[in-house]
């Protein structure tokens, strides 16, 4: 675990240098929520702001997953993974100080996300709403950033992860259930949203703002994030012998 800390520190380190990339991440989220949340003209309900909430914050943390397998493409580039490899460290560390640094980075954007949602007029001010957030978030964030460190693991160079990257991040998002609720979409499109694993943890903020707890929706959360965990920590075994 100490090991794991100190390699997800360096990641810190290194991403709040960068003071561009840490504004930069925030600029499309926040002008969902100004744009989209409060000037379109919504029908099917009173408030915009607090269905779309949920998925802006969502896609957030899809922003900072999807950004954070490339931190991994550039240590196999420029050789710090070699060398972190000859530490007496476990690797597995090196991975898990990865996933950890991406998923807490994207919960640090998610939460400025989320006090200009309250700003604006979103209602999440339930300290326990809040606190189950923060763990559906922090489950997809695992999910994702393991998924994308083991792309990460198979590409070899930087530009086909870009591509991968602008190939399935933003039609994730289009076709999940952040924009409109499942009987405003078109049948097709209503299909693939109910398979789409963002509309997941969408739905399952969603039912928390209701007050009901997604049971079902959470337990298959973690089942997956379990289950991308382990094929990652697999792929690295194999790409790191």
């Amino acid at each position: 675990m100490r090991r794991m800390f100190y390699y997800m520190e360096r990641d810190f380190r290194r991403w709040l240098r960068g003071r561009v990339n840490v504004v930069s991440t925030l600029i499309l989220p926040a002008a969902w929520l100004i744009f989209v949340g409060l000037a379109l003209p919504i029908r099917f309900t009173d408030n915009y702001l607090d269905f779309i909430a949920p998925g802006i914050l969502v896609l957030t943390m899809l922003g900072a997953s999807f950004q954070g397998g490339a931190l991994l493409m550039f240590d196999k580039i420029l050789g710090y993974l070699q060398k972190f490899l000859a530490m007496p460290a476990p690797r597995e560390s090196i991975l898990f100080g990865k996933i950890l640094f991406i998923t807490l980075r994207g919960l640090i954007q998610t939460t400025v996300i989320l006090v200009i949602a309250i700003l604006l007029g979103a209602h999440f001010l339930d300290p326990v709403l809040l606190l189950a957030i923060y763990t559906v978030l922090f489950i997809f964030g695992i999910l994702l950033s393991s998924l994308m460190t083991t792309v990460a693991l198979k590409l070899e160079d930087h530009d086909s992860y870009a591509a991968i990257n602008a190939m399935i991040s933003m039609p994730l998002f289009f076709t999940s259930s952040a924009l409109m609720p499942y009987d405003q979409m078109p049948d097709w499109l209503a299909a693939l949203a109910r398979l789409n694993p963002v509309s997941y943890a969408i739905d399952a903020i969603r039912d928390l703002q209701a007050g009901i707890f997604p049971a079902a929706t959470f337990l298959g959360l973690l089942v997956g994030a379990i289950l991308v965990l382990l094929m990652s920590v697999t792929v690295f075994r194999r790409a790191t012998v």
